[in-house]
C-alpha cells in the first residue's frame, strides 16, 4: 500500500516538474525600456512589436528577440578633408534609438546589431560631405554651423533605417600636421608684427615728445632774450638772488653744515 502512495507521488510530482517547466518556456519577460520582435518558425518575423512586461509564446515554434529602445550614445571617429584640402580628424558623438514601431524591418533587413552595421558608415558618408563645403579656417570659426549641418543630414539620413538621432555633437575636432605648425607660424609673425608696430608708435612717441621739448626750449630761451632785452641786468641779479635763496634754505636743512663766523680765524687742534 504505501509502496503505491510513494509511486503515486512520484508521478505526481513528475507531471508537475513537466508541467512547471513547459509553462515556463512559455514565458518570457521583457524589461522596462525594451521591446520584443517575435520570430515564428512556420511564419517568419511577426509585425506586431511586444511591449514591456511577461508574455506567453508558443515553446521551440516561437522565440523573442529584445531590442533594447533606450537612448544609447555613441562615439564615431573619421578622418576626412577640407575644400582646402586639409586633413581633419572629427569625432561625432551620437544619442541614438530604434524606431519602435520599424523593429520588425530592422531585425529583418539589418539584423540586432543594426547600430554597428549602420552609423559608421552614414556617419562617415554625412562628415566627408559637410566638412568638404567649408576651408580650415571656416571650421574653426564656423563650428556652431558645422554641427547643425551635420546634424541635420545626418538625421535624415538615419530615419531612412528607422533610427532616432535625440543629440549629434561635434566632440573633437583637430588638423593635420602641417597645418597646425602653419598656424603657429602665423601667430608667431603677427606677434611680431605687433611687437614692430609697438617700437614705432614707441618711436614716434618719443619724436614727438623732442619736438614738443625743444619748441619749449626754444620758447623759453625767446622769452629770457626778450626779458634781458627789457629790463636788462635787473633781470640776472633777480635770478641770482632766486638761487642764492634756495641754496641757503638747502644748506639750512643739512645737519653736515657748519657756519663760521665772518673775518675770524679759527684753528683746528691737530695731533702733534
Amino acid at each position: 500500500m504505501a509502496a503505491k502512495v510513494f509511486e503515486s507521488l512520484g508521478k505526481l510530482g513528475l507531471g508537475l516538474a513537466v508541467a512547471g517547466g513547459v509553462v515556463n518556456s512559455a514565458l518570457y519577460n521583457v524589461d522596462a525600456g525594451h521591446r520584443a520582435v517575435i520570430f515564428d518558425r512556420f511564419r517568419g518575423v511577426q509585425d506586431v512589436v511586444v511591449g514591456e512586461g511577461t508574455h506567453f509564446l508558443i515553446p521551440w515554434v516561437q522565440k523573442p528577440i529584445i531590442f533594447d529602445c533606450r537612448s544609447r550614445p555613441r562615439n564615431i571617429p573619421v578622418i576626412t578633408g577640407s575644400k582646402d584640402l586639409q586633413n581633419v580628424n572629427i569625432t561625432l558623438r551620437i544619442l541614438f534609438r530604434p524606431v519602435t514601431a520599424q523593429l520588425p524591418r530592422i531585425f529583418t533587413s539589418i539584423g540586432e546589431d543594426y547600430d554597428e552595421r549602420v552609423l559608421p558608415s552614414i556617419t562617415t558618408e554625412i562628415l566627408k560631405s559637410v566638412v568638404a563645403r567649408f576651408d580650415a579656417g571656416e571650421l574653426i570659426t564656423q563650428r556652431e554651423l558645422v554641427s547643425r549641418q551635420v546634424s541635420e543630414d545626418l538625421t535624415e539620413r538615419a530615419a531612412t533605417f528607422g533610427l532616432i538621432l535625440d543629440d549629434v555633437s561635434l566632440t573633437h575636432l583637430t588638423f593635420g600636421k602641417e597645418f597646425t605648425e602653419a598656424v603657429e607660424m602665423k601667430q608667431v609673425a603677427q606677434q611680431e608684427a605687433e611687437r614692430a608696430r609697438f617700437i614705432v608708435e614707441k618711436a614716434e612717441q618719443q619724436k614727438k615728445a623732442a619736438v614738443i621739448s625743444a619748441e619749449g626750449d626754444s620758447k623759453a630761451a625767446e622769452l629770457i632774450a626778450n626779458s634781458l632785452a627789457t629790463a636788462g641786468d635787473g633781470l640776472i641779479e633777480l635770478r641770482k638772488l632766486e638761487a642764492a635763496e634756495d641754496i641757503a634754505y638747502q644748506l639750512s636743512r643739512s645737519r653736515n653744515i657748519t657756519y663760521l663766523p665772518s673775518g675770524q680765524s679759527v684753528l683746528l687742534q691737530l695731533p702733534q
